[in-house]
């Protein structure tokens, strides 16, 4: 019994994938720590539940994923073990329900929702609270859901690189102090940025599961060439705007923070211009250093700021 126990606990853990919330958390961070530099003070209150917010919206996000995406998950599995890409494996390992996360996915959003309720209401964080609320947990939820599915339409990585670059830390910053600093439409930009060539390198070992399924994502649409030039473009793109950000008023001190994680984004596109990446195992390995880059990308603002 405690070993099934442990087994189900391990299932949650892999299905929620905590790893991956901090591409969300990190830029709610920054936006806080800049509405705390702009007004002197915070509420921690706002910030716990803003977080348990974004965290549940992830969740809701994670889950529908799971359940919708699990025929072209099998078909992955079957042809590599990239840890970031093909889903969390959990249900294709029988340890538990698919019907499971679709139903955890619709509560963790009702959840979400009156999270919003009582900060905009009871807290008073101000009237664009839910809004802003609602753009991330309708992009979230129906990034894998039918019959919406943005995923399958060709611009479910725009709204990635949306809802996990710009908006989490304007909506940070808005429920602290009920307005967006003109700031945060800069330091959105390399953030959002990365986190859609996230999206769009993990789409490459899962590419011919996605053909198979119809599954007509970006890289579906516009093939691997056109989708491996997008990449570098939008990397060179992000190390520019990091590094000419101090022009926009941002400390000059993100440019010493972020060298290494630049360095880290030549690196990959060195390699995959040497066409290292048909290796699925190198593949893996950038995909995992992609992640970095965008983490690292949120973390050097953050420290610039403190």
């Amino acid at each position: 019994m405690q070993n099934s126990n442990i087994e189900k606990i391990k299932g949650w853990i892999g299905l929620s994938r905590p790893p991956f919330h901090t591409v969300g958390i990190l830029p709610f961070i920054l936006g806080t720590v800049l509405a705390y530099k702009t007004n002197s003070t915070i509420s921690i209150e706002i910030f716990i539940l803003g977080v348990l917010g974004v965290i549940l919206i992830m969740l809701s996000t994670y889950h529908s994923g799971e359940y919708f995406d699990y025929k072209g998950d099998m078909i992955s599995n079957s042809l590599h073990d990239n840890q970031f890409a093909g889903g969390t494996r959990v249900l294709l390992a029988g340890k538990m329900s698919p019907l499971v996360p679709l139903w955890t996915s619709i509560v963790t959003i009702i959840i979400a929702a009156a999270i919003g309720l009582f900060l905009q209401f009871i807290l008073k964080t101000g009237p664009y609270t839910l809004l802003l609320g609602f753009v991330g947990a309708f992009s979230g939820f129906f990034y894998s859901t039918e019959p919406i599915r943005l995923v399958k339409r060709g611009i479910g990585e725009i709204f990635i690189g949306f809802c996990y670059g710009w908006l989490p830390v304007a909506s940070s910053y808005y429920i602290q102090t009920g307005t967006i600093h003109p700031i945060i439409h800069w330091l959105a930009i390399p953030i959002g940025l990365t986190i859609f060539n996230v999206i769009l390198l993990n789409e490459f070992p899962d590419y011919e599961a996605d053909k198979a399924t119809d599954k007509r994502n970006l890289l579906y649409r516009i093939g691997k060439q056109k989708g491996l030039m997008l990449y570098v473009a939008f990397s060179l793109l992000t190390s520019l705007t990091m590094l000419i950000s101090p022009l926009w008023g941002i400390p000059f001190k993100v440019v010493y923070f972020y060298l290494p994680f630049f360095i880290i984004s030549l690196y990959i596109i060195a390699m995959i211009m040497q066409k290292k990446h048909e290796d699925g195992k190198i593949l893996e390995i950038l995909c995992g250093l992609n992640i970095a880059v965008n983490l690292g990308t949120s973390l050097s603002y953050i420290l610039a700021y403190f």
